[in-house]
């Protein structure tokens, strides 16, 4: 019955979006990948919207029902019979009657099984498509029979591009990069390191304030133009790439990049995404507790590998310990099991205490110990708070603590068990709504 609902109201809300999209005619920037998705759309949000009247999805509004809800600027209404009806309303309204409406949407477009993009692309028409990430083991691969399989799913959004329309695409990505044979004729603009592309990134550095983290800066350079970029409150290139992507989307609009570049300052990056939050006892956390996979991980150990920290108090010591608080990677089918160990290996060398919190994160635990991680140094628990209680008793001042999980392993709860000023947790932690504090 309650399947029959979702896809009642799915079927409905996807028409009304249909029929407002037809209306009000907006641009569309369609960004999907496995990685990347949310800090990319939030970035060319942060571009566009300083000169367009812009709209973009709410936090990770993705999927089917997902998308028809920010073109139509509507909340999720979970379980709420009433509010879902209020939902069809409100969307009659933006149909029927005049409306004040974006002239650009920026969504984000995901895939957990087969057909989703497909499904989408019959009568979602974007002017730009941003290829983000495709990993060799990518997220929701579990319900797919091949990596192979993922691409062809997200190559579909390719395929629905207006013929006027702009394919931007990660250039030091080999599987992202080969797509772009979809786009035919139309206007392509990469972005990366990698010598070639269009929009180049260069210098990447962490800004140190005190001895302490505090963010990174880089270069860009396009077309004999070179401005330099720092984004604040975090670490990781991960974070340099949806800056990439926001520019080149600005440049397809013929937005100036010295301009752009002035915008980004200002740029607040999603929670939960490597995200630098102070920690109880003078400590440094790294909150990643968003999501997790496999590539993603593997960057998260490396940035935590290369950032140093140092005790507020002159007087006190550094201990300078590095610590990975790793949850299960879900949704990785017959790749979890190597997934995890691969993840543990990698830890070994980056980290200097491992928790974990799971059942399969107990296979990085494994993979860590094969690659001479001592076990007094190695704990391992089946729940966040376990973990969390675990974590806030051993921090000392300068320790650097990278938490990181899938969703449903609720990571960010040790985010709040360590943070030191934890009255800010509704603005600094994922999932702080009233639908998740319930679960």
């Amino acid at each position: 019955m309650k399947n029959i609902f979702k896809n009642i109201i799915i079927f409905i809300l996807t028409l009304e979006a249909r029929l407002v999209l037809k209306k009000y005619k907006p641009k569309i920037v369609a960004v999907t990948g496995n990685i990347g998705k949310t800090t990319s759309k939030d970035a060319i949000y942060t571009v566009l919207s300083s000169v367009f009247f812009v709209r973009k999805s709410e936090k990770s509004f993705n999927s089917e029902i997902g998308i028809p809800l920010t073109i139509l600027g509507l909340p999720n209404a979970w379980s709420d019979f009433f509010s879902w009806a209020q939902n069809i309303i409100d969307g009659l309204k933006l149909i029927i009657l005049k409306n004040h409406y974006p002239k650009w949407l920026v969504l984000e477009v995901g895939a957990d099984r087969p057909g989703d993009i497909k499904k989408v692309s019959h009568w979602l028409k974007p002017d730009v498509v941003v290829m983000t990430h495709l990993p060799d083991v990518p997220v929701h691969i579990e319900f797919f029979n091949s990596v192979e399989e993922v691409v062809k799913e997200k190559s579909n959004l390719i395929k629905a591009l207006k013929e006027n329309g702009t394919f931007v695409v990660n250039a030091d990505d080999k599987k992202a990069l080969a797509l772009k044979e979809l786009a035919g004729e139309k206007k392509v603009l990469t972005y990366g390191f990698k010598e070639g592309s269009s929009i180049i990134a260069s210098g990447e550095n962490t800004i140190y304030e005190d001895g302490r983290p505090k963010g990174i800066s880089f270069r860009v350079d396009y077309s004999g133009s070179s401005v330099p970029v720092e984004i604040g409150g975090v670490l990781g290139k991960q974070h340099i790439y949806p800056i990439l992507s926001s520019l080149a989307v600005g440049i397809a609009q013929g937005l100036n990049i010295v301009s752009m570049g002035q915008v980004l300052k200002e740029h607040m990056t999603p929670a939960g995404r490597m995200k630098l939050v102070d920690g109880i006892n003078d400590s440094i956390i790294i909150d990643d507790s968003y999501n997790s996979s496999p590539e993603a991980l593997k960057e998260a150990l490396n940035s935590l590998s290369g950032v140093n920290g140092l005790p507020r108090h002159s007087e006190a010591k550094a201990s300078k310990r590095k610590i990975a608080v790793l949850g299960d990677m879900m949704e990785l089918g017959s790749h979890s099991v190597k997934a995890h160990i691969q993840a543990g290996e990698l830890t070994a060398s980056s980290a200097d205490i491992l928790i974990t919190v799971g059942v399969r994160a107990k296979y990085i635990a494994q993979g860590a110990m094969e690659n001479k991680m001592k076990k007094k140094e190695i704990f391992q628990f089946n729940d966040s708070k376990s973990a969390g209680e675990k974590l806030a008793a051993i921090l000392n001042d300068g320790d650097i603590t990278l938490i990181k999980g899938s969703q449903s392993v609720r990571m960010e709860r040790i985010v709040e068990k360590v943070m030191a000023y934890p009255e800010k947790k509704y603005r600094l932690l994922v999932r702080q709504g009233e639908e998740w504090q319930i679960r």
